[in-house]
């Protein structure tokens, strides 16, 4: 990196302006003075910092370090994804998080995401606390316009959206992933639902390119583009619609033609159409005369979930074996970053976060513990040393704890443990491998090296302790306001014994099973003004099984509401039960069993709030 002298210095013009003022300098001064200023000016050009990059993020969903042609897939075709690390610098030791909403919640703040308040990808766990500060705040108030398109997963409720959240732009879904790659209906544009034509990374990547376009000719400044892929994500789709359905298809057969099974040859199907939307919008920098201004990064969220070719590596997404945390990262910048370098040092998606505010000339928060250390040097100096002495994983669906599935690296050596969510765990379960000789962790030195193991285990102990300090890991309390809410079956807490919720693609779970009296479940809320709000109920019940009861109650208030049967249980009517008085602040929503005359009462699709008065 070059840096500013310039401020040390007199200005040129000043000094002569001097001279013309105060006759009284010497000739002999005079030529010292101009051989002076001819030195300190003629540097100044070549001292001074690049300008402000542009940024454009690009990350994909749910792809493995394996899964393109540079970390040396020979099967999968990733032409655009190798120009980025030929024509940049690759990042080999790169991590995210073992999932995608922790990965996206250190990538927004530069923290590890359990000191946001998030710990999971769906039950209400996959918000990120509305007091931390993201990188896409601190840019719009350096001067950068900011749009995401594609995958947010930090929220979906008011307050906790990407345009409230320092995004000036978006267009994407909320979720962890959608069900419909061809005219994707589970997404919205800064908050309101929307629908749209064609496939879904081509529709995200003409977002991003129109956002491009727009920022360049309307914007005086910099900008920010997010461009979040929810590919390879499952449902593992090609094209299917009526008129594209046999282009998806002939990609498809060129994978089952080199031998890789369907489930195999659809996900790197997927990969391969990233890709060809990264061309296009690479392209896009290009046509607009950008390109050599412009950062670019293509990394991944996670692990892979692709098992064909691995590398020798060991581990998939959710895991904190090396495969399930360590992602593909590329970084291009023309002129700034000398091309075809490889970087082994430890680095981290919370990196992210200094970096981008390093280059924007933005100040990096100092009122919370940031993670992540700016790569900027390490970009653009050719320079391999070390970078985060420790890096750190763990995960479990439920809530965070110390033992079950945790991993610490340093520069050589790693100590993880990974059991099941029923298992007990115990110094057994330890794994201690020599990366630098072991790169795929096949051989267990916890008892060879018994100091390593005592090392790094309090090193993790001491981290988790810190990042965890003052949390409650519980689903956030979901916003009532004067807009419409849709409260969801997976934020509720739910008790007895024949009550369960089933998961099936967010905007389709359910809260089904209940029949007895009692059985119950609830939501906490945080309601903005006291008031009455009609309730809409969203269900299925079978013909033989309508006529139940079910009473909804917050406070004293209370109403009970007949089931009425749909065309079987997994059609779902919309009704309104009635109108329930909620006060304002935090208050339970609870829904519970009178009666059931058959096996189930209902399967519950989903409560509206509308405030009435």
């Amino acid at each position: 990196m070059f840096h500013f002298i310039a401020w040390t210095l007199p200005d040129c013009r000043q000094v002569f302006s001097n001279h013309r003022r105060h006759r009284l300098i010497a000739p002999a001064a005079i030529v010292a003075v101009m051989a002076l200023t001819h030195l300190w000016c003629l540097p100044l050009v070549e001292a001074q910092a690049p300008p402000r990059p542009n940024i454009v993020f690009i990350m994909t969903d749910d792809q493995g370090y394996w899964d393109t042609g540079v970390t040396g897939n020979p099967h999968i075709d990733t032409p655009n994804m190798n120009a980025i690390a030929a024509q940049g610098i690759q990042l080999d030791r790169y991590y995210a998080a073992p999932v995608c909403a922790p990965t996206r919640a250190g990538l927004m703040t530069g923290r590890y995401y359990l000191r946001t308040g998030l710990y999971n990808t769906r039950f209400g766990g996959d918000s990120m606390g509305l007091d931390e500060i993201t990188v896409t705040q601190l840019l719009k108030k350096a001067g950068y316009r900011t749009g995401l398109f594609g995958k947010w997963h930090l929220g979906k409720y008011p307050g906790y959206q990407p345009q409230e959240r320092g995004f000036d732009e978006f267009f994407g879904h909320y979720h962890g992933h959608i069900e419909r790659y061809q005219f994707p209906d589970q997404v919205y544009h800064n908050g309101r639902p929307v629908d749209a034509r064609g496939y879904v990374s081509d529709v995200f990547t003409d977002a991003s390119i129109d956002f491009i376009e727009h920022a360049v000719q309307i914007h005086d400044g910099p900008f920010f583009c997010a461009m979040m892929f929810n590919a390879p994500h499952s449902p593992f789709l090609l094209d299917t619609s009526h008129y594209a359905q046999p282009e998806g298809d002939k990609t498809l057969k060129k994978y089952l033609d080199r031998g890789l099974p369907m489930r195999e040859a659809r996900i790197y199907g997927l990969v391969e159409r990233v890709d060809q939307n990264i061309g296009r919008l690479l392209d896009a920098l290009q046509r607009v005369g950008i390109a050599d201004d412009t950062l670019v990064v293509f990394t991944s969220d996670n692990g892979g979930v692709s098992k064909y070719f691995k590398g020798g590596m060991n581990g998939n997404k959710a895991s904190v074996y090396e495969g399930g945390v360590r992602a593909p990262c590329f970084v291009r910048w023309p002129k700034q970053i000398k091309p075809g370098q490889i970087v082994n040092a430890q680095t981290s998606h919370v990196d992210w976060l200094p970096t981008f505010c390093e280059l924007a000339g933005a100040r990096v928060p100092q009122d919370r513990a940031i993670d992540g250390v700016s790569l900027v040097k390490l970009l653009t100096t050719e320079t391999d040393q070390s970078h985060h002495e420790f890096v750190y994983h763990t995960w479990d669906r439920y809530q965070p704890n110390a033992d079950k599935r945790w991993s610490i690296s340093d520069e050589r050596w790693k100590l993880l443990c990974q059991v099941g969510r029923t298992a007990t765990p115990s110094r057994s379960n330890w794994r201690l491998f020599d990366l630098k000789a072991d790169p795929g962790e096949k051989t267990n030195l916890a008892s060879k090296h018994p100091q390593q193991v005592d090392r790094l285990r309090r090193e993790f102990v001491r981290w988790f302790a810190d990042v965890t300090a003052g949390q409650s890991y519980t689903p956030v309390p979901v916003p009532v306001g004067e807009a419409p809410v849709d409260i969801e079956p997976s934020w509720s807490t739910w008790t007895g014994d024949n009550i369960e919720y089933v998961f099936d693609g967010y905007d389709w779970d359910t809260i089904q099973g209940w029949r007895d009296p009692g059985e119950r479940a609830s939501w906490k809320l945080d309601v903005a003004a006291a008031g009455r709000y009609r309730v809409r109920l969203t269900y299925g019940c079978r013909p033989i099984d309508a006529g139940g009861t079910l009473t909804l109650r917050s406070g004293d208030d209370a109403i009970t509401h007949e089931i009425l049967a749909s065309a079987t249980a997994d059609q779902f009517g919309s009704h309104v039960a009635g109108t329930l008085h909620l006060e304002q602040g935090r208050v339970e929503l609870v829904a519970e069993v009178e009666t059931c005359p058959g096996r189930e009462l209902m399967r519950l699709n989903r409560i509206t709030l509308e405030r009435v008065e």
